[in-house]
């Protein structure tokens, strides 16, 4: 087996921070007849499989825009925003984050839940670690790793830990949660604490381990249009398109329970 320390020494490279769109509006594309606007959507990393679904099937509808998805971790996100990032529309995988953007006087009207999601143990195909359930994140000599405090997921690691009584022997924590989905899909880590979601996404590369629910390990998803939404309409458009049946349809296809 190897060591603890020899794998701690491969880790794989940072991945990219997301990047903001370039476009904005058919006004950037002078000349071009008929050129779409831009919706520039940010949104939490653990919905990229479904927004880029959601994202193509709102350009279908012609009405005449194009969606540029900005994805990483919620708070981040939130930092982008608050220092003035174009952004017309915001997805947070929780409400807290949300309330700050929306106590910073950035957000349109009132947020609207759209989709729910719960934490879940993620493990490299074949379980090496022999991982069963959340007391195996006490064991010391496992790569264990959740998200960073502050983060969405992050903080649904520390209530879970927390009501069940334990003491985490963590190697890591991600800055968002397809960082840490991607450390343990390679093998870097025998567990995770990531969404069900993730699981689903990633079912060829990891194997998913159901743990308690309740309140500690669930959270919600609010969706808003924000203030200085370069085309507001465009950003109203698309929210309520999430919201549609047709947008429910698909959040459910990727695991994500309803409001």
């Amino acid at each position: 087996m190897i060591s603890k320390a020899m794998r701690s020494a491969v880790a794989l490279l940072a991945l990219a921070p997301p990047v903001a769109a370039c476009g904005r509006s058919n006004g950037d594309q002078a000349g071009v007849t008929g050129a779409a606007t831009v919706v520039d959507v940010f949104a939490a990393a653990s919905l990229t499989d479904a927004f880029a679904d959601l994202a193509l099937a709102f350009e279908s509808t012609g009405q005449g825009y194009d969606v540029e998805l900005n994805l990483g971790g919620s708070a981040s996100l939130r930092a982008q925003i608050l220092a003035g990032a174009p952004a017309d529309v915001f997805a947070s995988a929780n409400t807290e984050v949300m309330a700050d953007v929306a106590a910073a006087g950035a957000v349109a009207g009132p947020a609207t839940v759209f989709a729910t999601n719960r934490l879940a143990i993620a493990v490299p195909i074949g379980n090496p670690g022999d991982v069963r359930g959340l007391d195996d994140f006490e064991r010391a000599e496992l790569f264990l790793g959740v998200c960073s405090t502050g983060v969405p997921c992050g903080d649904l690691a520390d209530s879970v830990f927390a009501a069940a009584g334990l003491e985490p022997s963590l190697d890591t924590t991600e800055s968002d949660v397809r960082s840490l989905l991607t450390k343990v899909s390679a093998g870097e880590l025998d567990a995770g604490l990531v969404y069900a979601t993730d699981v689903l996404a990633a079912a060829d590369e990891v194997e998913g381990i159901e743990i308690p629910t309740g309140p500690s390990a669930e959270t919600a998803y609010p969706i808003a249009v924000m203030s200085e939404a370069a085309d507001p309409e465009g950003a109203r458009a698309f929210v309520e398109f999430v919201l549609s049946a047709d947008g429910r349809a698909i959040l459910d296809r990727h695991g994500f329970g309803g409001p």
